[in-house]
């Protein structure tokens, strides 16, 4: 995946959150990268045709899927084009250094659930301030010294902050998944993972037909997610992954039958794995 000169990739900002450096990690240091202030903004720039490529989190191997960036599916025409996993490793932020200056904590959501043994092992009884993002934890902590940030050694650098302690997650293993956007899809490797999402019938058995038809096909499912359908209590559409390309022959076939047992069908892409 390449990217012409004069082309832009937007990622979920600010500048040193993790996907911005999962976004230098896949096009490199010299790209323009523009922050966005949400995952809904990334896939209107991406759609509109503002920028080439667009870069947000799907799911951390911890805490699980990201909600927003699913649902964004739902309505958007834009397509998957590449995945990126990247180690996650927060650090413990501040303006001084010290911890017994410390009165509130920012971060956000996720990076507090997978920093929770030690916050509550440190600081049991400090404020958690959830915000947008973890550099944006770390922006507002250099305008306030009694205030820490959990967010990554980048943004320690890029905002001048202090490290408290490094390598503050629970769990050594923590990894986040993000997807590459554009409007194209990709072709065809060889060692390809394809994305759909789909509705069923509100009937005994419907979910069951769908996977039947994988399993027949020797299709191997690596992720499978329900989220509610906004406008109608108690529906659902699912999000799949699996291995292959939707041009390979027996995924193709299978979504010829999947159209028969499903209300909905969406090819969110085919795309390389990233392992």
């Amino acid at each position: 995946m390449k990217l012409e000169k004069g082309g832009v990739v937007v990622y979920l900002g600010p500048p040193a959150t993790y996907t911005h450096l999962a976004c230098i990690e896949r096009f490199g240091n010299s790209i323009r990268a523009l922050p966005k202030e949400s995952i809904q903004e990334v896939f209107e720039s991406v759609g509109r045709g503002k920028a080439n490529y667009g870069v947000v989190p799907i799911e951390n191997s911890t805490e699980g899927s990201v909600n927003r960036t699913l649902d964004m599916f739902v309505d958007s025409e834009v397509k998957i084009c590449g995945e990126i996993l990247s180690h996650i490793s927060h650090d413990f932020l501040s303006k001084t250094g010290k911890a017994e200056d410390i009165q509130k904590i920012y971060s956000h959501p996720q990076a507090f659930e997978q920093c929770r043994q030690w916050l509550r092992k440190n600081f049991p009884h400090v404020p958690l301030v959830e915000v947008v993002s973890t550099a944006k934890a770390a922006q507002i902590t250099t305008e306030d010294p009694t205030a820490a940030a959990i967010a990554g050694s980048f943004a320690a650098h890029l905002y001048g902050l202090k490290v408290i302690e490094s390598q503050i997650e629970d769990y050594p293993n923590n990894y986040t998944r993000f997807l590459v956007l554009d409007r194209e899809g990709a072709e065809r490797t060889g060692k390809d993972k394809t994305s759909i999402l789909f509705s069923i019938p509100h009937l005994p058995g419907s979910l069951f037909r769908v996977v039947k038809i994988f399993s027949e096909k020797e299709i191997n499912l690596t992720k499978i997610e329900s989220r509610p359908i906004k406008d109608k209590p108690w529906e659902y559409v699912f999000f799949l992954d699996f291995e292959g390309h939707a041009e390979d022959s027996h995924i193709n076939e299978a979504m010829t039958e999947l159209k028969e047992n499903v209300l909905f069908l969406k090819l969110l892409g085919s795309y390389p794995r990233s392992s």
